[in-house]
């Protein structure tokens, strides 16, 4: 039931900090009015691990109200707490979310064994009619679910019907489609990773829980349906185009502090929201204890949207019509990025 693409949405705030639900609102009729698959309410992206539950809660259901007969919702549910996911699917079964994303429990780091006994199988059993989509990311958990172990609770738990995959091995991958089976789903969890996700035989990848699609929810679905359907020559011509935005999910420079250089990778959603504000789309702020690009950073993800902008300028047209601003203004404009770094430096 999950192919094309995904919207993993930002969740925007006010300059307060507070959720901008008004914002968010207008973010979810863009992606629709784009031809979106579905749109994924508080994941990573959105910043879950930073909304209180009724945040969560109320974010969700106004993504799922609005996706209703239009597009497909998935309600990311998943925590470090058995018992907070079971609340958090409970309340995403009410509101009538087509789905569940379950990310592994971070920080506490169950083994692959405890995640699936401990963890998705007790949703699972729960919530027997809720298609339920385990998210294996490693290197953001610490810990992750093994192919076997999806594969057993494909057997025992139907609804476990797919996976976002997020760890980056090809051959974990592959692995995963040979003991899964293949009426499994496998979605890609990386922008970059998509096409050869889907390329390849021994993956076969429906589709993408995309972060980028936030800016390019069209073209990142017209790609995934591309892929499905065997043009791969319009499919490349699209990667190729949007390829320095697949880029930037995280940026890393080496900053210069009093005390010598240093590594600074600022995470997802931080890139991402930054430009949607220079775009002029609804984002503001991440909430803290995510902050801002320095301005080695800013200049790599703005030199990203512009070479994008230079390659195809219809990819980010939508953008400017939906939300009535010029982009290539904006994308001039320096004085935007002012409030979006850290001004002081390192």
């Amino acid at each position: 039931m999950f192919k094309g693409c995904y919207t993993a949405s930002i969740t925007p705030m006010r300059v307060d900090g507070t959720v901008d639900y008004d914002g968010l609102e207008r973010l979810v009729e863009f992606q629709i009015s784009s031809g979106i698959e579905g749109v994924l309410a508080v994941g990573t992206t959105g910043e879950s691990p930073t909304l209180l539950w009724e945040e969560h809660n109320e974010v969700t259901e106004r993504i799922t109200r609005a996706c209703k007969g239009r597009c497909q919702s998935i309600a990311g549910t998943g925590s470090n707490s058995t018992r907070e996911t079971i609340a958090g699917t409970e309340h995403a079964a009410h509101i009538g979310a087509d789905a569940v994303l379950l990310v592994d429990p971070y920080y506490n780091g169950p083994s692959s064994l405890e995640i699936r006994r401990e963890y998705v199988a007790p949703v699972a059993a729960e919530f027997p009619q809720m298609p339920i989509i385990p998210y294996v990311i490693p290197g953001r958990t610490g810990t992750m679910m093994h192919p076997q172990d999806l594969a057993i609770l494909f057997a025992e738990h139907p609804n476990v019907c797919a996976v976002k995959e997020a760890t980056g091995d090809y051959e974990n991958m592959a692995l995963t489609r040979a003991v899964c089976g293949d009426t499994y789903t496998i979605l890609s969890g990386d922008d970059d990773r998509t096409v050869e996700m889907m390329r390849r035989d021994d993956i076969r990848a429906a589709g993408v829980i995309s972060v980028m699609s936030n800016i390019l929810p069209g073209p990142i679905q017209r790609l995934a349906v591309a892929m499905a359907t065997g043009d791969t020559a319009a499919a490349d011509k699209l990667a190729d185009d949007m390829k320095p935005l697949f880029g930037i999910v995280g940026v890393t420079t080496t900053e210069t502090s009093p005390h010598g250089t240093v590594q600074c990778k600022a995470r997802n959603p931080v890139p991402v929201k930054t430009l949607m504000n220079i775009l002029g789309m609804p984002s503001g702020p991440c909430r803290r204890p995510l902050g801002r690009l320095t301005r080695q950073g800013l200049d790599v993800a703005l030199g990203a949207v512009k070479q994008v902008f230079a390659n195809d300028p219809g990819l980010l047209t939508p953008i400017g019509d939906f939300f009535e601003v010029d982009i290539e203004a904006r994308l001039n404009d320096a004085s935007l990025a002012d409030d979006l770094i850290y001004a002081s430096g390192y």
